[in-house]
């Protein structure tokens, strides 16, 4: 009989808050996921089966019934510009997917962490294992499947409602074309319903809502409204899918050591704390794509709070829990060291 995992949660949690920009809290993700504000970005790096952690399933078998109750915590408060890195192992994400898409999480890019040969050298029984070593974690990259609904309240693809709306303005479909002062890329990009579909910039969403309203039937209804009430700006529509700042050069293949030095976060003596820590220069590679400064960050697993540590140093605001006491006391060390080096930087920039 398959032995029933019970999640780990504190008897009396606490909470921790690092000058402003990262609250920490000793506490299990479903009770903090309400109090928190949406997400423009969420870091996810969870169990994977592996039965490393306290709490955590000892295989990858079920792992999409252990997250399915914070996939939809995640779906319900996440925004059209919500973007969710989901970090683990292949086989467990696997089993996860399909929770994950029928949540209305979107697959973007599965991205591989690459740790390299020095990370099993000397270290690895070729007839033990029978197989080439593991040397890889996964990042698989999630954005919101957004929809919109018609005036009778059907929810409908984002391209299916464009289409929607123009038809409902009683226009020929070659219009769009000069609505948007293109020769041919509404009609080729923003209103076909193929694969070629392409998320219309701003501007011209506003260049069309403009030019039905002014060439189309009379409607109580703006047209492309995002309310049904109020015509469409183009703030609005530029938060109707995920960020991204572009970083020329960077794949989706990721060459990174496992964290060593300085950066590793260790118990008494030598040995590591966290038998999983990621590295800061992958949590800032994924959170700078997919945020700005100013933008809510979650890290529902936080273990050592790696999201937490590079919000502070990129002025995002982060929130973050963690069940297992050793981590979280870690993590809030992490974090005090880390306010008190950005205190001494800004009193060292105000004396300049």
């Amino acid at each position: 009989m398959k032995k029933k995992v019970v999640p780990l949660i504190p008897k009396s949690p606490a909470e921790f808050n690092a000058t402003g920009s990262a609250t920490v809290y000793h506490a299990d993700a479903m009770t903090c996921y309400a109090k928190w504000p949406r997400p423009t970005v969420i870091v996810a790096d969870g169990p994977y089966g592996l039965g490393k952690f306290p709490g955590e399933p000892n295989t990858a078998d079920n792992l999409g019934e252990w997250y399915a109750p914070h996939v939809a915590e995640w779906a319900r408060l996440a925004l059209p510009e919500t973007t969710l890195w989901f970090w683990c192992s292949e086989v467990g994400w696997a089993e996860v997917h399909s929770v994950l898409k029928m949540h209305g999480w979107r697959y973007k890019a599965a991205h591989i962490w690459d740790k390299g040969v020095g990370h099993v050298a000397g270290n690895c029984n070729g007839d033990t294992i029978h197989g080439f070593p593991v040397v890889t974690e996964i990042c698989v990259q999630y954005v919101r499947d957004t929809q919109l609904a018609t005036e009778d309240g059907e929810p409908l693809s984002m391209k299916q409602w464009l289409r929607h709306e123009w038809q409902r303005s009683g226009l020929p479909l070659y219009k769009t074309n000069e609505a948007c002062g293109v020769v041919n890329a509404a009609t080729r990009k923003y209103f076909t319903q193929c694969h070629l579909w392409y998320f219309p910039p701003a501007d011209k969403m506003v260049a069309l809502a403009e030019y039905a309203t002014k060439h189309g039937q009379p409607t109580d209804r703006p047209y492309f409204s995002l309310d049904g009430e109020t015509p469409l700006t183009e703030r609005q529509w530029e938060r109707m899918r995920a960020k991204w700042n572009h970083a020329h050069g960077v794949t989706n293949v990721w060459n990174e050591p496992a964290v060593r030095g300085t950066e590793r976060v260790k118990s008494t003596g030598l040995k590591a704390l966290h038998m999983n820590q990621k590295p800061l220069r992958l949590i800032d590679r994924t959170v700078a794509a997919s945020s700005d400064p100013g933008d809510v960050v979650w890290e529902p697993f936080g273990g050592l709070c790696s999201a937490a540590v590079h919000s502070l140093r990129s002025g995002r605001h982060c929130y973050a829990s963690e069940v297992i006491p050793d981590f979280y006391a870690a993590a809030v060390r992490r974090l005090t060291e880390e306010s008190e080096i950005d205190n001494t930087r800004r009193a060292e920039t105000n004396r300049a």
